[in-house]
């Protein structure tokens, strides 16, 4: 069980016994006090009737109250000593207090029961026999009047009654508001746990939505720019080894340089935009990362709704042939239209793939695949070994490694199946295959 309110009070007291707090002891001790002083000024009329000598009685009536300073630790013994010195006529405070108490505590309720039945019964008879003895004294010479009768048996219940029922009523009435109460820090306590795991869980939900959104920044700039980029940078080798050979080629390859320089910063410009866009602020509270990155991925996925598809693929190979490499485009199947995720990716692949040949098997031969199947639509691009003649230029673009890795995380993404790897006769393939009905 969690702490109660009295044991979080109870921080920095100290070690006070069986006390939770300091307040508790010293109230405890006082009831002790005064019910060892009323239980000693009792044990003196005690000890006369019983003809034993009155220090004895006062000292037996001071052990007797004192026994109230454990109430809370051992309430049954209390209640115990409070019947067993009923006869005496002593303890009525102990017994009230022990009664309460002992209806307050966790003790089993047939325990309480049978401890409230006996104190009762005790107070009853002892009542009913000192109230005889008072009538019958009083109304000597009056023969009319019965001590025996049930006028006196109905006031000793009444007694007893009035004694008893209200210290156990109040103290039941205290237990179960100290369980509720319990029972109410536990569900708070509780509560709080599972606020606090959930605030854990959406942390490090929204840390995995912006490592996953920065990653598919990255991955669209990355398909975006190094294509064109490489392209340009083949063109421009190229240039520079026919510029003196061949003017009216070169003139060519320059202007193929600008176009692709230009629809490189243009496609660039878009994704800028669309990340300022995603990122400025409305006010002067920051926007998070993750809403950022959604909002950039999602305006990024609306502007290219138009933008690369399967048709275009054709134009791709044409400017790769453009920049000397040898593409073959090969169409199985009848062409039909795709869902825009599908053919982007598909478009992506391929894109990607043609600039890795550029990169990593300059003058290759290529073979560009796409087959349209019944559920699904398979591309492959398969290059043969890179020529080792000194024809070739060497451009030495540089790779980050991360070219197959998109392709991969895009395929994945759609639940697709991709495949790359080297080939028998010195080369390189990627393949994969997407499904036409996406669950996005």
């Amino acid at each position: 069980m969690t702490t109660t309110g009295a044991d979080r009070d109870a921080v920095g007291v100290g070690n006070w016994w069986w006390w939770g707090r300091r307040r508790s002891a010293v109230l405890d001790v006082g009831l002790a006090l005064v019910s060892a002083v009323e239980c000693g000024l009792e044990g003196v009329r005690f000890a006369e009737q019983a003809s034993l000598p009155v220090p004895l009685g006062v000292l037996f009536g001071l052990m007797v109250g004192s026994v109230l300073l454990v109430r809370r630790r051992w309430p049954i013994w209390v209640v115990l000593v409070s019947i067993a010195v009923t006869p005496a006529e002593m303890g009525f405070l102990m017994g009230i207090v022990g009664l309460y108490s002992l209806a307050a505590s966790e003790v089993p309720r047939r325990i309480t029961a049978l401890l409230t039945g006996m104190s009762t019964v005790a107070v009853f008879v002892v009542t009913v026999v000192r109230m005889r003895q008072d009538v019958a004294q009083a109304d000597v010479g009056q023969p009319d009047i019965d001590p025996s009768g049930w006028y006196v048996t109905v006031v000793a219940l009444f007694m007893t009654l009035g004694l008893n029922a209200p210290p156990m009523l109040f103290g039941l009435y205290i237990g179960a508001r100290r369980r509720l109460m319990e029972s109410l820090r536990e569900r708070a306590d509780s509560l709080e746990q599972e606020l606090s795991l959930l605030a854990d869980r959406a942390e490090q939900r929204a840390q995995w939505a912006r490592q996953e959104e920065r990653t598919r920044i990255a991955r669209e700039m990355h398909d975006v720019v190094a294509h064109r980029v490489s392209l340009m940078v083949v063109h421009a080798a190229a240039l520079q080894a026919v510029a003196l050979k061949d003017p009216q080629k070169a003139v060519r390859n320059a202007a193929l340089v600008g176009d692709m320089g230009r629809q490189a910063l243009t496609e660039l410009r878009e994704m800028v935009g669309v990340l300022r866009e995603g990122s400025a602020p409305v006010g002067p509270a920051p926007v998070p990362l993750a809403a950022v990155g959604r909002a950039a991925a999602a305006a990024a996925e609306a502007a290219a709704e138009d933008g690369p598809c399967l048709d275009a693929l054709e134009a791709l190979c044409e400017q790769s042939r453009l920049a000397g490499a040898a593409v073959e485009f090969v169409v199985i199947g009848e062409a039909r239209a795709y869902p825009p995720e599908v053919e982007r990716t598909a478009y992506r692949v391929v894109q990607e793939a043609l600039t890795n040949v550029h990169k990593h098997a300059a003058g290759a031969e290529v073979v560009v695949r796409l087959a349209h199947r019944d559920a699904e639509v398979a591309m492959q691009v398969e290059n043969g070994p890179c020529p080792t003649d000194a024809g070739v230029a060497d451009v030495r673009l540089p790779s980050g490694g991360n070219g197959l890795v998109g392709m991969r995380e895009r395929v994945l993404r759609l639940g697709g199946v991709f495949v790359s790897g080297a080939t028998d006769a010195g080369g390189f393939k990627v393949s994969a295959v997407l499904p036409t009905v996406t669950g996005e």
